[in-house]
């Protein structure tokens, strides 16, 4: 039995970013830049106005003086003039400023008379006036390789003049649920078997965490059955099995992916909920075999599966992030394995995070997971806690898992 530290370092070893592909910047929120972007023209591409009103020269914009408008230059259509002592041209936001003006008289500031215009208020060089490559120049870098794109992202992109960018392809994670006690919800459930939610929850994981799931059919405890089913994962660029990773005479998993050329890693790991699970190849696929409770696999999904997914998407793969919070209710101590308790959050007038641990943490209680908003960690031996003492969590409610 391997370290819960030490099972996450080498599952994630082996694993390499996928290839690249180019896609619409439409469809490119999520996705992990495969290159570095950089901005295809200038932004803006010349002095603008940024308010509207009037440019003139400052040194005509004196409070009282009056000004001959000579014309006007809405957004999107130029002045192509160069403007004189005692002019000024009418201009707005975004609007290209004329050759020999270097102020805006805002609208606001300004007596509007006919063909003519009088400051109320004195202008000031350079003021409301937007600077060609103020936001960006041609030839800068937007956006680096290797950052997932948000909203934020793609605006900048767009602006910078890109239809298209080259991102890392979604991988592909085969997932295999296996028994003969379960079936997918709909089908049939066979006398004393249960309804399955592992293939669906893995499946939601993978998508949140940027990947595309492919869900086979559920695989009997039946050797031969087992391992041809699980042939359907090669070309995959991960393969996760849940169920029969243990040591029962039904958990058949290791020995008949080993007909297959299952090369095993390591088997169980130190750590609550999880301890019976696979890490291997099967062929050029990693494999990744968890337990069959449903909480065992969610939890190892957060704290493994998606680190390794952000891993081959082009990421760092780093673990979910650790906040600290205070702890509701008392904590005995720990054994030997990492564990994983789900809590209830709530927020102090402070801000302080209060994390309350359920009283019922057992590995088969969905519900309970599903209403938890935390993981406490507790690492190997940790003594007991008081109510009040600082513990680390990782914060479910904002996953966005």
């Amino acid at each position: 039995m391997i370290s819960f530290d030490e099972a996450r370092a080498r599952i994630l070893a082996p694993l390499r970013p996928t290839t690249a592909e180019v896609v619409p910047l439409a469809e490119a929120w999520g996705r992990v830049t495969a290159s570095e972007l950089t901005a295809r023209l200038t932004q803006p591409p010349r002095d603008v106005s940024a308010m509207d009103g009037y440019a003139l020269r400052a040194a005509d914009g004196n409070l009282g003086a009056t000004l001959a408008v000579v014309g006007s230059a809405p957004a999107g259509h130029p002045w192509e003039g160069t403007l004189g002592a005692g002019e000024a041209l009418r201009i707005f936001t975004g609007s290209i400023m004329p050759d020999g003006a270097d102020a805006i008289l805002l609208q606001e500031d300004a007596e509007a008379t006919g063909d003519t215009v009088t400051p109320k208020e004195a202008v000031k060089p350079g003021r409301w006036i937007r600077r060609a490559g103020q936001d960006f120049a041609g030839g800068d870098v937007l956006v680096p390789a290797g950052k997932r794109l948000n909203s934020r992202d793609i605006g900048l992109l767009a602006a910078g003049n890109h239809p298209w960018v080259q991102v890392h392809r979604r991988p592909r994670l085969a997932i295999l649920a296996t028994g003969d006690e379960i079936a997918l919800p709909g089908e049939p459930i066979p006398p004393g078997g249960i309804a399955s939610s592992n293939s669906h929850a893995l499946a939601a994981l993978v998508r949140a965490c940027g990947g595309e799931p492919v869900v086979l059919p559920v695989a009997p405890d039946d050797r031969a059955t087992l391992a041809a089913v699980a042939d359907a994962a090669r070309g995959m660029d991960m393969f996760v099995s849940t169920g029969g990773a243990s040591v029962g005479e039904h958990d058949l998993v290791q020995s008949a992916l080993g007909d297959r050329g299952l090369e095993l890693d390591f088997w169980t790991v130190a750590m609550r909920p999880g301890k019976p699970l696979i890490h291997g190849r099967l062929g050029d696929v990693p494999m990744l075999g968890l337990p069959g409770n449903p909480v065992s696999v969610l939890i190892c999904g957060v704290v493994l599966l998606l680190p390794a997914i952000e891993r081959l998407s082009g990421l760092p793969g780093l673990a979910p992030p650790v906040v600290q919070a205070v702890l509701g209710a008392p904590l005995t101590a720990n054994d030997i394995r990492a564990d994983h308790l789900r809590a209830a959050l709530t927020v102090q007038a402070d801000g302080t995070l209060v994390a309350t641990a359920f009283a019922r943490q057992d590995s088969a209680m969905l519900r309970v997971l599903a209403q938890a908003d935390a993981l406490i960690l507790r690492p190997p031996h940790a003594p007991a806690l008081a109510a009040g003492a600082s513990v680390p969590i990782i914060r479910l409610d904002t996953l966005g898992l």
